[in-house]
């Protein structure tokens, strides 16, 4: 079976080309993780993601371990086999969602206790338990379980939220199961601080992992203090390992990150905007409802080739998401999936010519432009 590993093909500047081989499959870097959080990208099929390029998807420990079941899932087989996936899947271990979603219970060394956001029954996730539930998913990159601190929060807390985060990846890495093909990474937290986010890297290369996600970063610092953080943290982190930007994905904090030596991203971003008649292009968004595009016969994109845009018009998709119809949701949210996916394509390319500067300007003067005047 293919060992799992990250292959460093080229550079550009700090913007990194690379392949990450898993037990099914390579993906090529920097890429973008689709969401699919409950065993599905919402609004589209398995087969219909392929289509648009992408290469691997993200499940999660938390919304899985809930419903249907971690143990349920690995009897049918696996997350793979239970949702029709034969690509790679990382899982995120569930902490986020644990502070976020639920009534926190009870946090501590040993983990965490919380109240389901479904039924109101009680459980405890500790790094075993996150770990054993991505085991029992099959993901092929496992996350290791952490709290992540909300912004904006005092320093002092972050500083404890961070160790306690170092000593829970000690524990993650203690409880993973090596097998060929699967990877652990682990998670850099800190915040906006300096001095915390390179304690945090430093700790997590003495642990040793497969690859390493910067996490706390897109809850609402904004993205000149998410670039900061990320100029003081990448230049830490090891040469040879795949590097993860968690929960980041606007095209232009895409693009900024790569440019600091981000190799991978999630974020539920495309999928949302899919359902809520909003339209990624490379002059930026557009909102569907609008009424300029009632009577628009034009595709959102003359340049793309998704089913949306080959085969509606601008007036029908706004007809869809005015009348509320579901086809509404799954064209656009295949046009944002693809439309990420050919950016991603195009950030590989530049740094494959070495022209990443130049994709970088050409990007920034077409969002500026905005989206084209209504015929």
């Amino acid at each position: 079976m293919t060992a799992f590993g990250f292959e460093l093909l080229k550079t550009d500047g700090a913007a990194r080309l690379g392949t990450i081989s898993t037990a099914h499959g390579e993906i090529n870097t920097p890429a973008f993780m689709p969401v699919g959080t409950a065993a599905t990208v919402k609004a589209m099929r398995p087969e219909s993601v392929k289509q648009t390029g992408a290469e691997i998807i993200l499940g999660n420990t938390y919304h899985l371990m809930l419903r249907p079941g971690a143990e349920r899932i690995a009897r049918l087989g696996g997350l793979h086999t239970f949702m029709n996936w034969n690509l790679p899947i990382l899982t995120d271990s569930g902490g986020y969602q644990v502070m976020s979603l639920t009534e926190l219970r009870k946090l501590d060394e040993t983990g965490v206790t919380f109240r389901s956001h479904i039924d109101g029954s009680y459980h405890t996730l500790t790094p075993e338990r996150s770990i054993e539930v991505q085991h029992l998913l099959d993901a092929d990159i496992t996350m290791c379980f952490d709290e992540c601190p909300p912004y904006p929060c005092e320093k002092d807390e972050v500083a404890r939220a961070t160790e306690l985060s170092m000593r829970w990846a000690g524990r993650s890495k203690d409880a993973f199961v090596e097998r060929p093909g699967y990877g652990l990474f682990g998670i850099c937290q800190g915040g906006v601080h300096e001095d915390l986010r390179e304690q945090s890297t430093k700790a997590l290369i003495d642990i040793g992992f497969d690859g390493y996600a910067v996490g706390g970063l897109a809850v609402g610092e904004g993205r000149e203090k998410m670039f900061a953080a990320l100029d003081v943290t990448t230049p830490h982190l090891p040469q040879d390992k795949p590097r993860y930007l968690m929960g980041v994905g606007k095209p232009e904090d895409i693009v900024g990150a790569v440019a600091r030596g981000i190799d991978m991203f999630d974020c539920v971003l495309p999928t949302r905007s899919g359902r809520t008649a909003q339209a990624w292009t490379p002059r930026g968004p557009i909102n569907i409802r609008n009424a300029r595009h009632a009577e628009d016969p034009r595709p959102i994109d003359e340049t793309c080739t998704c089913p949306a845009c080959r085969n509606h018009s601008r007036a029908y998709l706004h007809h869809l998401n005015k009348a509320d119809e579901i086809l509404g949701a799954m064209l656009l949210t295949w046009h944002n999936l693809h439309y990420y996916q050919q950016l991603m394509q195009g950030i590989r390319a530049a740094i494959t010519a070495g022209t990443f500067a130049e994709f970088q300007a050409e990007f920034a003067r077409l969002c500026d432009l905005g989206d084209i005047e209504p015929i």
